[in-house]
């Protein structure tokens, strides 16, 4: 390509049209000179645009210090040096045709100016957003003793939909959702259940569904249900017997028969009467659990009610929702016990992922 420009530039330097004055009668002609050096055979004279001297070809004067006969630097202290640079192109240097030649370079050239001069705007200066105040959760909150938070559940507890009928329940897995540090707090509610201040029951839905009660709620409700219900009735003295010795002496989850014969001296007839009132439920054969009576109620109100929030949960886009926006909505009507009592269980049990943003937890499914 090169090659023909530089044909193309001889062509026009060669053919040119000279005024002739010396033709007879006053007239003037044009003649076509020819240039001198068509005929030697040298490389025609390519013209020079007008304009200052170009910098680049003065010649430069070594540095001081310069090691001399250096190599491509060479020369001795003061010498000049001379640097070649490559001819150039008469197309190029025209600048008359050069945007009728190359077009699309010029556009180029223009387009990428606006690129570097656009770039910096939009990826150098971001635009800060400014640090507002994080909502605060109404549910994450850091207590850190577990005896606070059953305190805080039990207050949550619906005991109008009970009628009374039951000792304010709270789930382990809520505890959970309050004092996230679960060894913590699965050794502070050991102590106090060694302590005999609550009642942990096995609920039965789940072998992770663990019921908390205090005590004296749980004696209370059970004197004034239970035996008020098997007043005259055989196994009446057979409950007060339970709450009489076996609950103030052992704390535990369950109960085996040999300490129910041997230790607190219990028949088996007895045991049949306890478990027909409700105070026990059969773990397997020779083994039962403490239960509270009336508490499969509450337990078909829990089920129903935890799934109806899971799916209020799922339903959301991306599947996921923030935690306040959540408790803002209306409770479908199988949510008996509560918003906030499910989402404390639904966060304790890690049904859920809680995220924390900048508009407050978000609530979000685990990938399954």
């Amino acid at each position: 390509m090169q090659k023909w420009f530089s044909a193309f530039d001889d062509a026009i330097i060669q053919r040119q049209w000279r005024v002739d004055s010396s033709r007879s009668g006053g007239g003037m002609s044009f003649s076509q000179g020819v240039d001198p050096n068509v005929a030697t055979g040298a490389p025609p004279r390519r013209p020079r645009v007008p304009g200052r001297a170009c910098s680049w070809r003065d010649p430069i004067r070594c540095r001081r210090g310069a090691r001399p006969g250096g190599g491509g630097a060479g020369g001795t202290p003061g010498e000049a040096v001379r640097h070649c640079s490559a001819p150039e192109d008469p197309i190029f240097r025209l600048s008359s045709l050069y945007p009728y030649l190359f077009p699309g370079i010029i556009k180029s050239r223009d387009m990428s100016r606006k690129r570097h001069r656009l770039v910096p705007e939009t990826t150098g200066l971001k635009r800060r957003r400014k640090q507002g105040p994080v909502e605060s959760d109404p549910l994450r909150g850091e207590l850190g003793s577990a005896r606070a938070a059953v305190s805080e559940l039990m207050q949550l507890f619906p005991r109008g939909l009970f009628e009374d009928a039951l000792p304010p329940i709270a789930l382990r897995s809520q505890v959970y959702s309050l004092v996230p540090d679960r060894t913590v707090a699965d050794r502070q509610l050991k102590e106090l259940q060694e302590q005999g201040e609550i009642r942990i029951v096995q609920l039965g839905f789940d072998l992770d569904a663990h019921g908390i009660i205090f005590t004296e709620d749980y004696r209370t409700r059970v004197c004034d249900c239970v035996l008020k219900a098997c007043d005259g009735r055989p196994y009446a003295g057979a409950v007060q017997k339970f709450l009489a010795s076996v609950l103030p002496a052992c704390g535990d989850l369950s109960f085996q028969q040999e300490q129910m014969t041997q230790t607190f001296g219990f028949r088996d007839s007895e045991i049949t009467h306890l478990v027909n009132a409700g105070v026990l439920t059969v773990r397997d054969a020779g083994s039962w659990w403490l239960a509270v009576p009336g508490a499969g109620r509450f337990i078909k109100y829990f089920v129903k009610g935890r799934q109806a929030v899971l799916g209020m949960v799922r339903k959301a886009k991306y599947r996921e929702l923030l935690l306040s926006e959540l408790l803002g909505r209306r409770a479908p009507a199988v949510v008996r016990l509560g918003l906030t009592y499910h989402v404390h269980d639904l966060i304790g049990a890690q049904l859920v992922d809680c995220i924390s943003t900048t508009s407050g937890t978000l609530l979000r499914l685990p990938e399954t």
